[in-house]
């Protein structure tokens, strides 16, 4: 999956597969994780939000199925 760089103190990238509503994204210690049933308009709010890891913290973590996969 293509990810973007973004500035973040904990992501260092984020991309979205809107074909399986999938979110990848790496953080900056390594792993690059997934969560799956990622609504589109949640990734555009994501995508344009200021800061990312506290998004990240507030709207996805422990709130989708994830798998880690690098």
């Amino acid at each position: 999956m293509d990810r973007q760089n973004v500035n973040s103190s904990i992501i260092r990238s984020i991309g979205y597969d809107a074909n399986n509503s999938t979110l990848e994204i790496e953080f900056n210690s390594g792993p690059v994780w997934q969560y799956f049933d990622f609504p589109e308009s949640l990734w555009l709010e994501f995508e344009a939000s200021e800061s990312k890891g506290h998004f990240f913290r507030l709207k996805i973590k422990n709130q989708y199925s994830e798998s880690r996969v690098g």
